[in-house]
């Protein structure tokens, strides 16, 4: 039996099939091959169409099909990961109403801070774990206030994932962790947050079904079953945004366990059984996907928009016919801390660890008669790490702890620079593994299946490829390298 697993990113679509027994990866592909379109009207703006995500979608599962010549009855059921916190609308027909404000728009960061003040900052805190901020309910806000035609046409809305749920199966639903990410979730008494959609003038009939995580959530429709080239059988059995799966992947599910994952944005994610946050809302509460009402388990996750988009954008500066791995040759040539050349990597919108401001990318310390591409590259790569650090720091402090950290092995975490320095500066051991989002995904959706009776089975082939641990007689020179970065960081906001 197979299992599919579909990962909705913002730069690319990924699907993998994964075979059920074996735990083996049978094909994978990911569309599209260059970076996937991000409109961006005004500065702080991201809009995508989720038409891309779809088409992309299609292209991607056509190249597993074709590569794997599975026999699709034998396919058993889809799981879904997505970009968080992005917001689509649809009409009465289904249609899609505008594009959908992805998770790195700050537009409506203001509308959320504002809203924070006049409920309370305590009473937002202790129920939503979280300030508004410039998460899914108050980009909503921002249409209806904007765009009160569009807003007026809305029947549902939905986060990136539950759009393609709704495209395969036809039904609108959603889920408790999805509502949790858009600040839409009371959690002291485990309803829909009525005071914030009451507050922003939302009926609470814009909400769609709210189904279990793991569940069989419905089954494709026939002609969406045909266009795809799939059985009308298959189901769809699981849904989290990308860190909830991200975490999922890695089987990091219990207290004490932290993913992390350097993507477009980057991201540390920790879980908890106790309901924590932080006083400013710069790291973030939301429900795991295995919380209940029975089993609290939460996930207190930092982001930091502003990294692999870094990288990416100085691959464009050097050349595009140079490789990742030249460009993390290159950053190797040079010592910890890079000549003394530092670079915030804030320049991928508003930065909720930096409570909302949006200070851009900054560079300092540049020589011109000493410093090279080589020390920039390796200056970017140490900057997004210390971002890190600086947001770890802020979870220490509500009790979240990394001695150990789990991440696949992909993006950022194949630079020797990346990881060696996030084990230096943060004193854990970092385990790498044979996993992505979209695998990640395929597992959940053996669990909403029932085809893995436990979350043991379904990673008892989860293998470990590489461990960093810190080097000692470097963590000194890692940390004066954080110094000077922060102390350029505090000038800046």
């Amino acid at each position: 039996m197979f299992l599919l697993g579909f990962d909705i990113g913002s730069s690319s679509v990924k699907v993998s099939l994964l075979e059920g027994d074996s735990g083996k990866c049978t094909a994978s592909s990911f569309y599209p091959k260059q970076e996937m379109k991000i409109t961006t009207h005004e500065v702080g703006w991201a809009e995508q169409d989720p038409e891309l995500w779809w088409n992309n979608l299609k292209l991607a599962l056509r190249d597993v099909l074709s590569e794997s010549k599975v026999n699709t009855d034998d396919i058993l059921s889809i799981g879904i990961s997505y970009q968080m916190h992005g917001l689509v609308m649809v009409d009465k027909n289904l249609n899609v109403i505008r594009p959908s404000i992805i998770w790195c728009d700050s537009r409506a960061a203001s509308i959320g801070d504002r809203a924070f003040d006049e409920i309370g900052k305590q009473h937002c805190l202790t129920n939503l774990l979280n300030s508004p901020g410039n998460f899914t309910a108050s980009k909503l806000r921002w249409v209806m206030e904007n765009e009160p035609e569009n807003f007026s046409r809305v029947y549902k809305i939905m986060l990136p994932g539950d759009y393609i749920a709704m495209k395969l199966t036809g039904v609108p639903q959603t889920t408790v962790s999805g509502l949790s990410e858009g600040i839409m979730w009371n959690f002291k008494k485990n309803t829909l947050a009525y005071m914030l959609l009451e507050k922003y003038g939302f009926s609470s009939e814009i909400i769609p079904e709210i189904v279990p995580t793991f569940a069989v959530q419905g089954q494709l429709s026939k002609h969406i079953a045909a266009e795809l080239g799939l059985s009308p059988e298959t189901t769809v059995s699981y849904r989290a945004g990308d860190q909830p799966n991200n975490a999922l992947s890695l089987n990091v599910l219990n207290p004490g366990e932290i993913a992390t994952t350097a993507g477009t944005s980057g991201v540390v994610y920790g879980v908890s059984d106790e309901v924590k946050y932080d006083p400013l809302s710069r790291v973030n509460t939301f429900a795991h996907v295995n919380h209940s009402t029975n089993n609290t388990r939460l996930g207190i996750l930092l982001c930091i928009n502003g990294t692999g988009i870094l990288n990416a954008w100085l691959k464009r500066m050097v050349g595009e016919n140079v490789t990742y791995e030249e460009l993390n040759r290159m950053a190797y040539e040079i010592p910890i801390g890079s000549g003394g050349v530092s670079i915030l990597p804030f320049g991928n919108g508003a930065e909720r660890v930096l409570n909302n401001k949006n200070i851009g990318s900054i560079f300092s310390g540049i020589n011109f008669n000493i410093h090279n591409k080589s020390h920039l590259l390796r200056a970017a790569q140490e900057g997004i790490v210390f971002s890190f650090k600086y947001g770890m720091d802020i979870m220490q402090n509500i009790g979240i702890n990394a001695s150990v950290i789990r991440a696949g092995n992909a993006n950022m975490f194949l630079s020797p620079v990346f990881r060696e320095t996030l084990a230096g500066i943060s004193g854990a051991t970092i385990e790498l593994y044979n996993t992505d989002g979209s695998v990640g995904a395929a597992r959940g959706a053996g669990v909403g299946a029932g085809y893995y009776k436990s979350f043991a089975e379904a990673f008892t082939n989860l293998r470990k490829l590489e461990v960093v641990e810190p080097e000692t007689a470097k963590i000194t020179q890692y940390r004066d390298a954080y110094e000077v970065w922060k102390n350029r960081l505090g000038i800046e906001i």
